[in-house]
């Protein structure tokens, strides 16, 4: 048994087998071959070895006037550890001594080499990784002859375990199937995260090696609520979390019950609005299912899958009006495209070293201003059956404002020149995530209707972290003195300007910072549906007055951790069960 510490991504447990996903997606079973069957294994293996090393050759061969020695290096180095006696004494061993079939020697043996290779303290050593990987993939595919079935046809339950998962792998998953994620890499507030969360999968992300400590076929327990990996559990490890996987359902099973048809509003009667997050449009009947005041953010981002095809005024606008009849009178933010060149490169755009602080957001749709006119269109138009705003993202200076709203206007000038019906009315609202605009929400805040704090991005960038990456991922504090500094004076400056503040980052949907960011005023929170019965359990369990002076003590701590673990102890007490 292993006991792994991750980030904990999505709340729940799973206790399942493990499928390891590969760069191609390869199932390795742990059935143990018949004695008289060993020899097969190892011849399999043997050929396999040869007719990788050909293929590596005819590669050379075909290459041998284009390629460059450094590279001709690396095939040959590939050749070399192929043919290497250590490694294919060792691979056989395992076969002999342990029954292994050689798919399962061959990850076995190479999996030692790779965490062996990542402990080292040298590049060279470390970029050997890439190599074996490159072996891996190849022995599979002469082992299996043909790559095993993808994950949508998955016929029994898994728990996925990967380096990453990109968000349109996760959002694929069928979560009858896929019942836990477990990956290397990720943080927090990660597409992953943020996915899983929606779909209601447990996930830990953060784990840096999982991928090497696992094997497909594995048992494994994923306790997304701790962030707590456990590999091969032995039976009475099982039946704790066989109970605690019961009792948390339980209480998430009650907890709903209790919330259903509850205001969220403080045992002194404060009341506050909890609103949805959305992805797509079919989690719309999540957010009805659990209540959700109305939708605070619509990412919009699903219907741009490639600048092949970009959507036409029609396609926004059928999708607009569908989600907005749904919600039947409840507020939708639609918030307006919200991706660089890196992800939809358009003529014009260019290549950029760091695309996360370049042409992205509210400036790409300044560049890009015909797909920016027919999305407006279509939402302006749409804001004629429903309770629409609009909200633009990434916005850091005053000038950006005032554009948006000029290119806004140009839209309905040339519906009232056409006759065409639009709702004048629609209220503009701008995402606070650059810490310019939250130093000068008080200019902004003259200019729009309402402010939406991104704590996702307003956290990594005020804190100089890249929120993907977990060689740093725990310096992403969404409890550090700066980011609660930064959120308190938005909030202050929207409410002595009578302006609708809320916010639709994760910290929003985390119940370690219900009880502060309502005690700091904000009235607002949006966050994925499935999280609005608990936020809603802690708001309804204490008073606004209680909240306050939490805000008040969690303000005066100098460092991040300090916040957070006294956070974490006031609300365990509320609400024991969540943790």
């Amino acid at each position: 048994m292993q006991i792994k510490k991750g980030i904990p991504a999505s709340p729940g447990i799973c206790i399942s087998k493990v499928f390891l996903l590969e760069t191609e997606p390869y199932f390795v079973t742990k059935h143990l071959v018949e004695p008289e069957d060993i020899h097969r294994e190892i011849t399999r293996f043997q050929l396999a070895v040869e007719e990788a090393i050909k293929d590596i050759q005819a590669l050379q061969q075909r290459l041998s006037h284009t390629l460059k020695e450094k590279t001709s290096s690396i095939i040959d180095a590939h050749i070399t550890m192929l043919r290497d006696e250590h490694i294919n004494n060792q691979i056989t061993k395992e076969i002999k001594e342990n029954r292994y079939t050689a798919e399962r020697a061959v990850t076995t043996v190479l999996k030692r080499y790779t965490k062996v290779f990542l402990s080292i303290d040298d590049d060279f050593i470390a970029n050997r990784v890439q190599d074996i990987y490159d072996i891996e993939g190849r022995l599979f595919k002469k082992l299996l002859k043909k790559r095993s079935d993808e994950i949508s046809e998955l016929k029994d339950e898994v728990a996925i375990i990967a380096h990453d998962l990109t968000p349109t792998q996760t959002i694929s998953f069928d979560q009858h199937k896929i019942k836990g994620i477990a990956t290397d890499a990720g943080g927090a507030t990660s597409h992953t995260t943020i996915i899983a969360r929606s779909l209601g999968i447990p996930a830990v992300v953060g784990l840096k090696t999982i991928t090497f400590d696992v094997s497909s076929g594995d048992t494994i327990i994923i306790d997304g609520n701790s962030g707590i990996v456990i590999i091969n559990p032995d039976e009475e490890t099982i039946k704790k979390y066989l109970a605690n996987e019961r009792s948390f359902l339980f209480f998430e099973r009650k907890l709903f019950k209790e919330s259903k048809n509850q205001p969220a509003v403080t045992r002194d009667g404060h009341q506050v609005n909890l609103y949805a997050n959305l992805d797509l449009p079919s989690e719309i009947s999540l957010a009805l299912k659990y209540e959700a005041s109305g939708i605070g953010l619509l990412r919009t981002e699903f219907l741009y899958p490639s600048a092949e095809h970009l959507p036409t005024e029609k396609e926004h606008f059928e999708i607009y009006k569908k989600i907005v009849s749904r919600m039947g009178g409840r507020e939708v933010v639609i918030r307006t495209l919200d991706v660089g060149a890196d992800k939809l490169p358009l003529e014009g755009t260019a290549y950029e070293r760091n695309p996360f602080l370049g042409f992205r957001a509210i400036r790409f749709s300044f560049q890009q201003i015909e797909v920016f006119k027919t999305q407006l269109r279509a939402i302006i138009r749409a804001a004629e059956f429903g309770n629409i705003s609009i909200m633009f993202p990434m916005v850091s200076s005053y000038d950006e404002v005032i554009m948006a709203k000029n290119i806004m206007k140009d839209v309905k000038d040339e519906f009232a020149a056409k006759k065409i019906p639009f709702n004048n009315d629609i209220k503009v609202g701008i995402m606070i995530e650059v810490p310019s605009a939250a130093i000068i929400a008080d200019i902004l805040c003259k200019e729009v209707d309402f402010f939406s704090i991104g704590t996702n991005d307003l956290i990594q960038y005020t804190l100089a972290v890249d929120r993907g990456n977990e060689k740093v991922a725990s310096l992403y504090q969404a409890s550090h003195p700066a980011v609660l500094r930064l959120i308190k004076n938005v909030i202050e400056v929207a409410d002595k300007n009578n302006k609708t503040v809320g916010m639709c980052g994760e910290m929003s949907g985390d119940i370690l910072y219900t009880v502060v960011l309502l005690g700091l005023g904000l009235k607002l929170f949006s966050m994925g549906p499935l999280m609005i019965p608990e936020v809603k359990k802690i708001i309804r369990s204490i008073t606004f007055e209680e909240a306050k002076k939490v805000a008040n003590e969690a303000l005066s701590f100098a460092d991040a951790q300090s916040t957070t673990n006294f956070l974490r102890e006031y609300t365990k007490q509320i609400v024991p069960q969540l943790f």
